[in-house]
């Protein structure tokens, strides 16, 4: 595939104009998966919590399955919730500023996750809902996604991310009262795998032309930035690899 056609597949690198379309497309997707939650649970609590009790995942009830899904959305209180809240949007903002699509799909992955965790290993008479899952998901995504994709920003945002939260791992681990550690448990390994399966693949530019060593990525109009040999396609390599290109 010639460097032109890379482009119109989008695997070039993305302008700062996408980035910031991405990031407020992230900021109202958040915004409403937010206040659907919260419109849920007002239902949920006029209904006395009706909606937590019917569907709770809970660990070997097969008519409980398709219930992973609906239970990140419900909370068994207020304070449940509100617990929740904060950090269900900005680690979900994070984890979605890079891409709306590949973010719904990251989710799926993380629901899915959590809640089957929850229900092969939890013991049978504990009911399990609550966005927590989630949470521990887009943590992980967020903290190891720069790694993955190469991106220097990315991984600033992990470590900050990783070092001003890592008490979050001390409720994915057995010991604590009244939290399902196995669906943060859960909801953390979903968002590494994501990570590694929802990388981003664009090519280098020592590859974009099919020619190692030298061609750097092409410009939006196909021609190439460097020519092969030039002193200057080291530079735009590292630049790219750091993720600033």
């Amino acid at each position: 595939m010639d460097a032109p056609h890379r482009i119109r597949a989008g695997l070039a690198p993305a302008s700062p104009e996408q980035m910031i379309a991405e990031a407020r497309k992230a900021f109202f997707v958040m915004f409403g998966l937010l206040a659907v939650v919260w419109l849920v649970q007002l239902a949920n609590w006029a209904d006395h919590y009706a909606l937590s009790r019917d569907y709770a995942v809970v660990s070997g009830d097969v008519a409980t399955l398709p219930d992973v899904l609906a239970a990140p959305l419900l909370h068994w209180s207020w304070a449940h919730i509100e617990s929740n809240s904060g950090p269900l949007f900005v680690f979900g903002f994070l984890a979605a500023y890079r891409g709306v699509l590949r973010f719904l799909g990251l989710t799926l992955l993380i629901a899915l996750s959590s809640g089957l965790v929850v229900w092969f290993f939890e013991r049978d008479d504990v009911a399990t809902v609550g966005a927590s899952g989630l949470i521990f998901g887009y943590f992980g995504y967020v903290v190891v996604r720069g790694l993955f994709d190469r991106h220097l920003i990315d991984t600033l945002v992990g470590i900050v991310m990783g070092a001003s939260f890592a008490y979050l791992l001390t409720v994915a681990v057995p010991g604590t009262p009244g939290v399902s550690w196995l669906g943060h448990l859960g909801g953390l390994l979903g968002g590494l795998v994501g990570a590694w399966l929802l990388r981003d693949r664009r090519a280098r530019p020592g590859t974009a032309a099919g020619v190692t060593g030298g061609t750097a990525a092409a410009t939006t109009d196909g021609a190439p930035r460097t020519l092969p040999g030039s002193p200057r396609s080291d530079l735009y390599q590292e630049l790219d690899d750091l993720g600033l290109l």
